[in-house]
């Protein structure tokens, strides 16, 4: 079972650097105009899916099958991939947090959706009995 979240462990951390690469390549180009820095936004946004998807594969592989990933290692690659953003340019930097955290909304929604809803939130229907 570790198989696949190993391989897609490689493939997210391949690609996570071939991103940060291809930014740094075209970063004249990313800061040439009005338009190329919110591309440069929407990259660094790609850039964190990317690295998110290889943290928590990488939890995964570490930690066993059941461990989710919490709130600080998201902020921890969001922050990576605005500071890989901010070295094209300043509004890409905030373009990249705003098209992340868009994307990190929908990934909720479809994991909400595909895995259910929380452990906490299935525990309270069972309702109480009343004294008489």
């Amino acid at each position: 079972m570790a198989l696949p979240t190993a391989v897609s462990f490689l493939v997210s951390t391949t690609f996570c650097v071939i991103t940060f690469a291809g930014m740094q390549l075209f970063k004249a180009t990313l800061a040439g105009s009005e338009m190329m820095t919110i591309v440069g936004g929407l990259v660094g946004s790609v850039l964190f899916i990317l690295l998110l998807t290889g943290v928590s594969n990488a939890e995964t592989l570490v930690f066993g099958r059941g461990f989710q990933t919490k709130l600080p290692e998201v902020a921890v690659c969001l922050l990576m991939a605005a500071i890989a953003s901010g070295l094209v340019h300043r509004v890409s930097f905030t373009t990249c947090i705003l098209f992340s955290l868009a994307n990190l909304y929908f990934i909720n929604r479809i994991s909400s959706s595909v895995y259910g809803g929380s452990q906490a939130t299935k525990g309270a229907a069972v309702p109480a009995r009343r004294k008489k």
